[in-house]
């Protein structure tokens, strides 16, 4: 049997001031995307899935100095060694999120640093055995987002409600969300924030290039792939003639990845899997991070307000 809290506990965790989190996306979650985010209310994360160990150091020093509320992500799998994790704990870090493996080596030493730990988690089994690990919060990760995947997919609407079902630690849904309408049917299914990865690359503050940001905006809500799902990693990513011919072919080549930076920045959308989520499709304009934070509560409030004056 599952409560039913009234306080926002991630708001809690986190200090800040609408539970709502930018994504860890790789090399683009760093100071400029991560201040945009926290200085409009929500939380920033910098990423260090990039492993640029000593430019992730230097954006987690920068990014504390703003004095705002943010957190850090340790990909577990991709970490070369443990020495971001030493530095995280020594840096005066409050919030970090873990993904990317077994987050059971890395609590203890997080939770001794005083810091707050949320694993990202694709599905039920893996949600139940980190809340036994002593995890303080899951973000549930539906198969609607971008980037690194479970092939066996599982919707943020199924995976929210039977994560819920289960468990009593607060929960950020990630996955197909943009707006105040996806952040009030996450909250409605037991989430108590939302995290938005796409939403964010596709902001006046992202860095990427405006190819990569118009190409989101071009996207229909059938414009992602997912693809090696019989290999690792599986993936979702724009359809592009590359991600085509992938799909096509059915295997993905451990250097697909080696042009990430030239999407990324240089604008080439061939040059490597465009990693994005099927919100692409919710996507119109691109607009200022404050712009999307405010607009996503007053819906979400609007929302909430006329939800509560249904009678049936």
């Amino acid at each position: 049997m599952t409560t039913h809290p009234t306080a926002n506990r991630v708001l809690a965790h986190t200090g800040a001031r609408y539970p709502i989190i930018q994504a860890p996306m790789g090399w683009i979650a760093r100071r400029a995307l991560a201040g945009a985010v926290s200085r409009a209310g929500g939380l920033g994360i910098i990423e260090t899935s990039s492993g640029e160990t000593e430019a992730c150091k230097a954006e987690i020093t920068a990014m504390a100095a703003l004095g705002l509320p943010f957190g850090v992500n340790l990909p577990i799998r991709f970490l070369k060694d443990d020495a971001m994790l030493r530095f995280v704990c020594e840096s005066g870090v409050k919030f970090v999120t873990t993904s990317a493996g077994s987050p059971a080596k890395f609590i203890a030493p997080l939770k001794s640093a005083g810091i707050v730990v949320y694993h990202a988690v694709p599905t039920l089994d893996t949600a139940l055995k980190c809340v036994d690990a002593g995890i303080d919060g899951l973000v549930v990760e539906g198969a609607e987002g971008g980037g690194f995947k479970n092939p066996e997919e599982v919707s943020t609407l199924v995976l929210l409600q039977a994560i819920r079902e289960c468990v009593d630690v607060p929960l950020v849904a990630a996955g197909g969300i943009v707006d105040g309408r996806g952040m009030a049917a996450a909250f409605a299914l037991g989430a108590e924030a939302i995290q938005m990865g796409t939403r964010f690359v596709a902001s006046l503050e992202s860095p990427v290039h405006a190819n990569f940001k118009q190409a989101i905006v071009d996207a229909e809500a059938t414009g992602t792939y997912v693809l090696n799902k019989k290999s690792t990693p599986c993936i979702r990513a724009l359809k592009t003639e590359r991600t085509t011919a992938m799909l096509e072919s059915g295997v993905m080549s451990a250097t697909e990845f080696a042009g990430i930076q030239q999407v990324y920045f240089g604008g080439d959308m061939e040059a490597a899997p465009a990693l994005a989520g099927q919100s692409a499709g919710l996507i119109h304009s691109v607009a200022s991070v404050q712009g999307i934070i405010d607009e996503t509560i007053r819906e979400f409030y609007a929302i909430s307000a006329r939800m509560s004056t249904v009678k049936f």
